[in-house]
């Protein structure tokens, strides 16, 4: 890989991406980026942002935190079509619940590419100084991902951007990130994501309901106010919710099985997109 391209990093701010940034300021991977890239979709816990606070002084490059806006504003406004249909976009992905009672899901998820694939492409083009209709690569761009999650592994769609991985290089997991922050004296870092992320695992929705209750709070009120303006549109039918199990999120008892003192049978699914890391 040459060294002749800028490296920057797409910092999610969560455990891999973080270990990475931490390791690279360390020179344990190489080169020295010169620059990592946080995009905010405005709706991360308030955990994120105090990290992300302190990472950025332990970094010897700079951050850059770019937003597009705030992510659930977007899904909250009303649109109306040239002939009248009144509409709202559905960019993040919902459970579903029917009239009949039937349960599905919206898979359509247009909120990480709007909201933080594409923000951090436009700063890796302006600071790598990329020219409109560049062809060659002109910036090496480091992902996060570890071992144990290499289905996610993507190449650039844009042929001016290489991606690397360096976690995969260096054949780490998720837990040799952690083991690695904690054998080099850093804290655990929190896990990137929107507070409303209906990819949230159980343990994922009651730790912000017991760690972080203003953001489970905000995240119940999200869940009320796109059910009422989805009531209001003419272009869905069904009662979206964030949890799988279409209750509402104030009303979801997210202890494990075992914790209601039942046994152990199954998990539950696994993220499978870019945030996170």
């Amino acid at each position: 890989m040459s060294n002749k391209q800028p490296n920057i990093i797409s910092l999610g701010a969560g455990v891999q991406s973080s270990c990475m940034s931490l390791m690279a300021a360390a020179g344990e991977i190489g080169p020295m980026p010169i620059a990592a890239i946080f995009a905010d979709t405005q709706d991360e816990p308030k955990g994120v942002y105090e990290w992300l606070e302190w990472l950025t002084k332990q970094l010897p490059f700079p951050v850059h935190v770019v937003t597009k806006g705030i992510l659930s504003k977007r899904a909250l406004d009303m649109r109306t079509t040239k002939d009248g249909l009144v509409y709202s976009k559905t960019d993040i992905p919902f459970f579903t619940l029917a009239q009949d009672g039937g349960i599905g899901k919206i898979m359509h998820r247009a909120c990480t590419a709007d909201f933080k694939i594409k923000p951090i492409m436009q700063t890796c083009r302006k600071l790598a100084k990329i020219k409109r209709g560049q062809r060659e690569v002109g910036v090496i761009q480091w992902i996060g991902i570890s071992m144990d999650e290499m289905r996610r592994m993507k190449p650039s769609r844009d042929s001016w951007a290489e991606t690397r991985w360096p976690l995969i290089e260096k054949r780490m997991s998720r837990n040799d990130c952690l083991n690695w922050m904690e054998f080099h004296g850093y804290p655990k870092p929190p896990r990137s994501s929107c507070v409303y992320c209906p990819f949230h695992r159980n343990e994922e929705w009651r730790r912000l309901q017991v760690e972080e209750p203003e953001d489970f709070a905000k995240a119940v009120q999200f869940e009320r106010d796109v059910q009422a303006v989805k009531s209001k549109t003419g272009n869905f039918s069904s009662t979206p919710f964030l949890h799988k199990s279409c209750k509402p999120l104030d009303q979801v008892d997210f202890r494990s099985d075992v914790e209601r003192g039942q046994q152990l049978l199954d998990w539950d699914d696994e993220c499978s997109g870019m945030c996170g890391v």
